[in-house]
C-alpha cells in the first residue's frame, strides 16, 4: 500500500461516464482511454472500514484507493462555501447509507487538498467520481435529483462488476444502544380503575376514575377511561339479542335505544352508532335530545377524539342542536 499522494498524471485512463447524466462528453476529463483492469477482487470479498463515509485526503487517499479493489469508492469533492454541494453532500451519504456496503463514499474538501483537486480535474463543483479497481471514473457534476444519482450508480456497479469488484464495505461502527422506553407508572386511581377492569368490577373503576377527576379535572386520560368503564358497565350482564329485543320492541324508550348504540359502537360499528343516535334526536324532548348530546360526547372519548368519525358526526350534531 502507497500513501503518496496521488497526481493528475496517475489518474489518466479513467473511464468517462458522463453520458450517464446526459452530460455533454465535453464536461468530462479530455483526453481519456479506456480503464485497464486492476487486480480482480473475490467476488465475496469483504473489507472493513470505520465509516461507508470517509473523509479523503492528500495524505490518506493510497489508503482509500486501496478499498476500491474490493468496492467501489465514490469520491464527492467539495467545498464549504459551494451551495450545491450543501445539496448534493447528504443525498450522496444517504444512497451509500442505502445501498448498505456496496460503496463506500470519499469526501474531498478541495480547498484543503489540492492534489486530489487537481487528479480529479474538479474544474467546478461539486464533482463526483468514482474509483474502480484504482481506476477513476468521472460521474458527474452539479447537484442532481437522487433518482439520477442512484441510475448513476448502478451503471457503477455494473461496470464494477465487469472488472471483479463485487464485494462488501462493513463498518466497525458501534450502533448506540437504545434504551428501552421506561414506562411511566399509572396514578394511583388510574391503576386502582385497570385493574377493576380488569377483574370485570367496571362500577368501582368508574368510581376511581371520577375521584382522579375530582382530584384533576383536566385529567383527559381518566375522563377517556371514565366513558370506557361506562360503557362497558352498561352492557354488562346482557346478551346482544337481549339489547335488541328490547330496543325493537319498544323503539319509543330511549334508554333502549341508546343501549343499541352502546352495542353497536362496542362491536365496531361506529357509524351506526352515531346514526342511531343524531337519528332519534329529532324527535326526542329537551331532555332527550340532551341525553343524545351526553351519550354522543361520551362515545367520542371512547374511540378517541381524534378518531376521523367524529368530526363529522360532531358537525351534524351541531346542526341539529342549533
Amino acid at each position: 500500500m502507497t500513501n503518496a499522494p496521488l497526481s493528475g498524471s496517475n489518474l489518466r485512463g479513467a473511464v468517462d461516464l458522463s453520458s450517464l447524466v446526459n452530460k455533454p462528453a465535453a464536461t468530462g476529463p479530455q483526453g481519456v482511454a479506456p480503464a485497464t483492469p486492476g487486480t480482480p477482487a473475490s467476488p465475496e470479498g469483504t473489507v472493513t472500514v470505520p465509516s461507508l463515509v470517509l473523509n479523503g485526503t492528500d495524505a490518506n487517499f493510497g489508503e482509500i484507493l486501496e478499498l476500491s479493489n474490493t468496492v467501489p469508492v465514490l469520491v464527492d469533492l467539495w467545498a464549504e462555501w459551494c451551495e450545491p454541494c450543501k445539496q448534493l453532500t447528504p443525498v450522496m451519504e444517504k444512497l451509500v447509507t442505502d445501498y448498505a456496503g456496496k460503496f463506500v463514499l470519499a469526501k474531498v474538501d478541495v480547498d484543503s487538498n489540492p492534489q486530489l483537486s487537481k487528479a480529479f480535474q474538479a474544474q467546478s463543483i461539486p464533482t463526483v467520481a468514482a474509483v474502480i479497481n484504482g481506476q477513476p471514473v468521472q460521474l458527474f457534476n452539479g447537484a442532481l435529483p437522487e433518482a439520477q444519482i442512484r441510475e448513476v450508480l448502478e451503471r457503477v456497479l455494473e461496470l464494477a462488476a465487469q472488472q471483479g469488484v463485487t464485494g462488501t464495505a462493513q463498518t466497525t461502527e458501534v450502533a448506540p444502544e437504545v434504551e428501552e422506553p421506561v414506562e411511566e407508572p399509572l396514578p394511583p386511581h388510574h391503576l386502582e380503575a385497570y385493574e377493576a377492569i380488569e377483574r370485570g368490577d367496571f362500577e368501582t373503576a368508574r368510581a376511581e376514575y371520577r375521584i382522579a377527576l375530582a382530584q384533576n379535572p383536566n385529567d383527559t386520560m381518566a375522563v377517556a377511561g371514565l366513558a370506557q368503564a361506562s360503557l362497558l358497565f352498561r352492557l354488562q350482564g346482557k346478551t346482544l339479542d337481549e339489547i335488541r329485543g328490547a330496543a325493537a320492541a319498544a323503539p319509543q324508550d330511549l334508554e333502549a335505544q341508546l343501549l343499541v348504540a352502546d352495542l353497536d359502537l362496542s362491536g365496531g360499528h361506529v357509524d351506526d352508532a352515531f346514526d342511531r343516535l343524531l337519528t332519534l334526536f329529532p324527535g326526542q324532548d329537551a331532555a332527550g335530545r340532551n341525553s343524545i348530546r351526553e351519550r354522543i360526547l361520551e362515545l367520542f372519548e371512547v374511540i378517541g377524539n381524534e378518531d376521523p368519525r367524529v368530526a363529522p358526526t360532531r358537525k351534524r350534531l351541531t346542526a341539529l342542536l342549533y
